[in-house]
């Protein structure tokens, strides 16, 4: 150590300064005068390190015996005299080479910006070395300039690697068994990694940046210290916690103001712009979402639900070809599943897009099914690519397939081929309950990686994301996943509300299990309401009682409740306890009934059976007789009208019932009410 403590001190910082290779020799190639470059421009988020590497580079230039002006943004206030001062000071003897200029807080320098680029900087000798550290970017005008363009170097700062993270960690006396943990919460920034080290000085290292609510808040202030107003910070709040944000979204949580927080999240040192959105540092990202979620729970619970309903209904709109990104999205909210943790490094390096699979990758879809099942699986897979190929999905990167995951539709009467699992869900189903004419069951019957992984990140992406598109967009009476892994899957099943089906013996000595969702019994906008609620809290176990539907009614048991309410339209009180408001037409049973009449009308034929059931049941004449009267009907030909009317105004509503939804032909997908 040197003989001060000012030397102590210098020596102690050296040998704590960990990364940075690549700016320290652009540095030192500047120092020794090797290449052009004259001005390093070293930028990045609060915290990420600019100030300690120029400590070093200060360090560095005095050990080669340079002059050195270190100026601080914070201390100027904007004075020119208070910058131009001192590098004259150091530059009035002429010697050479010329001084090394270090210059931090630039960021706070913007109005003497173009004096630096036009006056000082040129006035500097040849041989001088100018560092200039901020959180912003050099403005455009420097790569304007064909001159700067040359001499200056910007370097965006990145964040410290792995290796990096744990050295540092190592040097502030984190324990081994705790760096790691603590160098994956950093995320390679070095403030957060020193605070990090600091709180698990006095006690037990923390788990998650939650469990410190006062390393959040002091967090938070250092990277995001320049908020202009509320608005502001709900735009930052959700692109804190949506995987990426567009102006639309904004629109949604901030209201009219969307374009000029788009513009402003844009300009921040630690938001990538990216052709699908706004996205933050991974960092700020955790530490804000923190931030808002222990200072605001409400509003951070309204913050979730607007963003979930916006993809949802982007998700289940007709004809939408950004189906698949959508459910991605949906899918990497659930920050509390049990499969969290295979989503945040999806979130964090970003995830494989899912897609349908097109015929080239059937080849590969069934090598999947036999590396994860068994060898049995690849002709039952080949089987339903031949009849079903509209089930097929994968997860696809620049370097090929990824991930698979096959659903199948199936009802009693399906040719199941060689797939010894399938015909075993539908006596499973069976003994449940009898599907009713038009239901069908949809199952997801093979997922897995390339290497016939099912607890892969891109394993449960390709399989999640599937899932979603298939549950949103075909309507079945129930739905059913048959993984080989239960250790695994099962809590995951337990969080959706899933039960045991059936675990069914496969070839080969293994076993399938089947976890099942009967929609009969928990809607589909139920469903999606339960999942929601357990995206915040992180509930498992079965649906909520107050969520789920009485068992089903049989068909013949429908038609009659719905003669029984034609009987009771113009009778409220009696309409009320109808059987059909337990079902899935909801307790205003007269209004979907007028509704389903109004459609009636556009079919062949339809006005005439409109004009029998109206003038029997919504304008009752006194008798079936007076109505035919006034029809202008034979009274045989009234009765055969009144008959098919009935018999068809059943069939709409028993559509409804079985999809979940309106529906004519038992293949309209569940409808969602966007904004509930």
């Amino acid at each position: 150590m040197g003989t001060t403590l000012a030397a102590a001190l210098d020596d102690a910082r050296r040998r704590g300064f960990v990364g940075r290779a690549g700016e320290l020799a652009a540095f030192e190639r500047a120092l020794q005068g090797v290449d052009v470059t004259r001005v390093l421009f070293v930028h990045g988020p609060g915290g990420i390190g600019k100030s300690t590497l120029l400590d070093e580079m200060r360090r560095r230039a005095r050990a080669a015996g340079r002059e050195t002006v270190v100026l601080d943004g914070r201390d100027i206030g904007g004075s020119l005299p208070a910058v131009a001062d001192p590098v004259a000071a150091a530059t009035a003897d002429g010697r050479e080479p010329g001084p090394v200029l270090l210059v931090d807080g630039y960021e706070l320098l913007t109005p003497l910006d173009r004096w630096f680029r036009t006056r000082l900087l040129p006035s500097l000798p040849a041989s001088s070395v100018t560092v200039l550290a901020g959180r912003e970017p050099p403005a455009p005008d420097w790569a304007a300039d064909p001159g700067w363009r040359l001499l200056l170097d910007a370097h965006p700062l990145p964040r410290l690697d792995a290796a990096e993270s744990e050295a540092l960690l190592r040097g502030l006396g984190v324990a081994g068994p705790d760096r790691e943990r603590l160098a994956a919460l950093g995320r390679g920034h070095p403030l957060a990694l020193v605070l990090l080290a600091e709180a698990g000085s006095d006690g037990p290292a923390p788990a998650a940046l939650g469990d410190r609510p006062g390393l959040v808040a002091d967090l938070c202030r250092v990277l995001v210290d320049d908020v202009p107003d509320e608005h502001h910070r709900i735009g930052l709040a959700t692109c804190a916690h949506s995987f990426r944000t567009t102006q639309d979204l904004l629109a949604a949580t901030v209201g009219d103001r969307a374009s000029q927080v788009w513009r402003w999240l844009a300009m921040r040192p630690y938001t990538a712009t990216t052709s699908q959105g706004l996205r933050l540092h991974d960092l700020v990202r955790d530490v804000f979402d923190a931030e808002f979620a222990q200072r605001s729970p409400d509003a951070y619970a309204e913050l979730h639900r607007t963003i979930r309903m916006h993809t949802v209904t982007r998700l289940v709109a007709p004809g939408s070809v950004t189906r698949y990104r959508d459910a991605t999205e949906l899918i990497l909210l659930h920050r509390r599943s049990p499969a969290e943790a295979e989503l945040s490094v999806l979130r964090d390096g970003g995830a494989p897009a899912v897609s349908a699979a097109t015929p080239g990758d059937h080849e590969r879809m069934c090598a999947v099914a036999a590396a994860s099942e068994g060898l049995h699986a690849e002709p039952a897979c080949r089987h339903w690519l031949t009849t079903q190929p509209a089930g097929a999905h994968v997860a696809r990167s620049d370097s090929g397939v990824e991930a698979v995951a096959l659903h199948v539709l199936v009802d009693a009467t399906t040719d199941t081929g060689p797939d010894p699992v399938v015909p075993a869900v539908l006596e499973a189903v069976s003994r449940r309950r009898a599907l009713r004419p038009g239901e069908r069951i949809g199952v997801c019957r093979f997922v897995g990686d390339l290497a016939g992984s099912q607890r892969s990140p891109v394993a449960v992406l390709t399989a999640s994301v599937s899932a979603s598109v298939e549950w949103l967009s075909r309507p079945v009476g129930w739905s059913v996943v048959t993984p080989v892994d239960e250790a695994y899957w099962r809590p995951f099943f337990d969080y959706l509300g899933f039960s045991v089906l059936a675990r069914v013996p496969v070839p080969g000595g293994g076993e399938v299990t089947a976890f099942a969702w009967d929609r009969a019994r928990l809607s589909l906008e139920a469903f999606l309401d339960m999942t929601g609620r357990r995206e915040l809290t992180g509930e498992t176990g079965p649906p909520p009682p107050e969520l789920l539907r009485p068992a089903p009614m049989g068909r013949d048991a429908f038609d009659a409740a719905v003669r029984a309410a034609l009987r009771d339209l113009s009778r409220p009180d009696r309409l009320a306890g109808c059987p059909l408001a337990t079902t899935a037409l909801g307790p205003d049973v007269r209004q979907v009934i007028v509704q389903t009449l109004d459609g009636l009308a556009a079919e062949p034929r339809g006005d005439v059976l409109l004009r029998v059931l109206d003038r029997t049941y919504l304008h009752g004449a006194p008798s079936q007789e007076a109505a035919a009267e006034v029809l202008g009907l034979p009274f045989s030909t009234y009765r055969r009208h009144l008959a098919r009317a009935t018999e068809r105004l059943a069939d709409l509503l028993w559509a409804r019932e079985v999809n979940g939804g309106p529906g004519t032909d038992g293949h309209e997908p569940d409808r969602i009410r966007a904004g509930e």
